[in-house]
């Protein structure tokens, strides 16, 4: 299996020049899909500049500084996907990995407090042995409860490393959401009906900015305004 991959059929969500070098790092087994997901190589060398070249950015991360959502990660293509937190403490810097407008997937600088706790989506609920409900979470977390209390997706607020739930924000009408797949990824709606179908089609749901999508790719991120900062759009 090949360890790296053409640039020319990297996801168009990755940030990178596409015809200055023939190859890309492919991202490892992670807890975001490869499609969903960028190389952390690609995170500090492309986005933040924070290494010159693949070598630089080896030895940044061995010298065991860089954080994602408060653990160490020294493995340069760690799969970075959305709502990740990166952490470099030599430089005190914190950022939230998130889609522009253009639904191109950015890192957005955000305050030392924000980084504390990311939004997590609840793609499935399953109960397991003595009880309690384990939810399955979109970044390949899992999150044991003892009530069931949240639908399947639903987005909770999480403090990380810890994993404790601190909010809960429902996907149901009035709550704001990202658009994280098909065409209109990156754009910021509003929820305006959950349509829930008997069959086996995917629900949809259907937002006041007068366009639909399914539910797989709505991401709540609050109520009334969004809990994170969005991107703006800018150049390589």
């Amino acid at each position: 299996m090949s360890k790296h991959m053409k640039r020319l059929t990297v996801p168009r969500m990755w940030v990178i020049p596409r015809k200055e070098y023939p190859f890309a790092p492919k991202p490892s087994p992670g807890p975001h899909p490869k499609d969903r997901s960028v190389p952390l190589l690609i995170v500090l060398r492309d986005m933040l500049r924070v290494g010159y070249n693949r070598r630089e950015v080896k030895e940044i991360l061995n010298s065991r500084v860089v954080k994602i959502d408060g653990r160490v990660i020294t493995d340069i293509k760690f799969p970075v996907g959305f709502m990740d937190v990166i952490s470099i403490d030599t430089l005190d810097k914190h950022y939230r990995a998130l889609y522009d407008i253009n639904g191109k997937l950015r890192v957005v600088e955000i305050p030392k407090e924000h980084a504390t706790w990311k939004l997590v989506r609840i793609d499935n609920k399953t109960m397991v042995r003595g009880g309690k409900l384990q939810l399955n979470l979109h970044d390949g977390r899992n999150v044991l409860v003892d009530e069931d209390r949240y639908s399947t997706g639903d987005v909770l607020k999480i403090n990380v490393p810890s994993q404790e739930i601190v909010a809960h924000y429902p996907l149901a009408p009035g709550s704001v959401a990202m658009v994280i797949g098909g065409k209109h990824r990156g754009k910021i709606v509003h929820v305006k009906e959950h349509v829930v179908i008997k069959g086996p089609q995917e629900n949809v749901v259907r937002f006041d900015e007068g366009f639909e999508t399914t539910k797989s790719n709505v991401f709540v991120v609050g109520i009334g305004k969004p809990e994170v900062t969005i991107p703006e759009v800018s150049a390589l």
